[in-house]
């Protein structure tokens, strides 16, 4: 057998690092042994703070979170990237704001991390704090609220450098909308991802899922769409330069089609009803008013499903939406349907007082021209 001795803090003197050794004989278990051996006849106890201790990784430490993990600063971070959404919280025509909740695994490799498994009983991989490691500075571009809920408060580190995050997350984003043919239409709403101050030479990025991949896992996960019917999500590089620096992008496309039942009862339905009942009332008869009464508050009525409408649609549009062409129109002929009630009544009111006047002279003429009867 081989006798080891402990030379120092973290290493035995044959330049192995050290943990603590739990010795056996027969059925007799003796106690820890730490300054002399017998490695043929003892089983190794292996502790995460051993490979800490061993990579000399600690909050007072800074060689792993002051700079971007590479030997040469010429190599790039190569990160890969996958976001799957979990739910589609809101898509607020008004504001024109995409609100889903996400989840994101960032992966990057840290070539100041390395350690040999078999030297630390198996242990391949471990999560750590992620104040102690660098991250890539990465944003949404789309994002117009920052997510206040408590971040992931570790990293997972495996035995070659490659170190995992994962996130998930509440986004508050920008979302360009086309409500040209609202309420049956399909959103399309980007979730741009890139560094803030690391360049392409630095930071290159790419998604770890495909499209096609991205789009099934997210329909096995997506749990809540509401008002949206989710359609796919792809994801593609995008490259864009400015001031002769050029940083690299991954764009996520997120495709949801509106469910329009709920517009068409609310809306639509009730908009055509309320103009059957003004071509109906052109059989209620003219006097005392009651076809204009009843018009006027038809045109009201209308009045008010536009407000609703208002609420809805965004103030700048670069299309006019057909459903506001469709309640125009409607408007517009009801409001000439009420002007046309106006105006027959008008003639008719004029109509008959020219008739009582005429009546009233032909009367007086009459009797005054008759001769009395001797």
């Amino acid at each position: 057998s081989q006798k080891l001795s402990r030379i120092g803090p973290g290493q035995y003197s044959d330049g192995r690092p050290w943990r603590n050794l739990r010795c056996h004989k027969g059925t007799t278990e003796e106690k820890l042994v730490f300054v002399s051996v017998d490695v043929g006849r003892c089983k190794s106890v292996c502790s995460y703070q051993d490979v800490l201790d061993h990579l000399n990784l600690s909050m007072s430490n800074d060689v792993y979170k002051l700079s971007r993990p590479v030997l040469d600063h010429t190599t790039p971070t190569h990160i890969e990237l996958n976001i799957v959404l979990y739910s589609i919280l809101a898509l607020i025509e008004k504001t024109q704001t995409f609100i889903p909740f996400v989840w994101a695994g960032i992966t990057w490799r840290n070539e100041r991390i390395q350690w040999d498994p078999d030297d630390f009983c198996g242990i391949s991989h471990m999560a750590i704090p992620r104040q102690l490691l660098w991250e890539p500075d990465l944003f949404i571009y789309e994002m117009t609220e920052k997510d206040t809920s408590p971040q992931n408060p570790f990293l997972l580190v495996f035995h070659n450098g490659t170190v995992h995050s994962e996130e998930d997350m509440k986004i508050i984003s920008s979302c360009k909308m086309d409500m040209h043919k609202f309420p049956f239409d399909t959103q399309q709403c980007n979730l741009t991802l890139g560094s803030a101050l690391h360049t392409v030479e630095e930071v290159r990025m790419r998604p770890s899922l495909n499209s096609s991949r991205v789009t099934e896992f997210t329909r096995e996960l997506l749990r809540t769409q509401g008002e949206w019917e989710f359609v796919n999500l792809s994801v593609d590089n995008y490259n864009f330069t400015y001031s002769d620096q050029t940083w690299e992008t991954l764009v996520y496309t997120v495709t949801v089609k509106r469910r329009p039942l709920l517009h068409v009862i609310n809306l639509l339905i009730p908009i055509m009803f309320f103009l059957v009942l003004d071509l109906a009332s052109f059989f209620i008869s003219d006097h005392r008013g009651e076809k204009l009464g009843f018009k006027v508050t038809v045109l009201l009525a209308i009045s008010v499903l536009l407000l609703i409408l208002n609420e809805i649609l965004p103030s700048t549009s670069d299309d006019t939406p057909l459903i506001a062409t469709y309640c125009i129109v409607i408007f517009a002929l009801m409001l000439f349907s009420v002007l046309e009630t106006i105006l027959v009544t008008f003639l008719m009111d004029r109509s008959h007082s020219g008739n009582m006047g005429i009546t009233r002279f032909v009367c007086s003429t009459t009797l005054a021209n008759m001769s009395p009867v001797s």
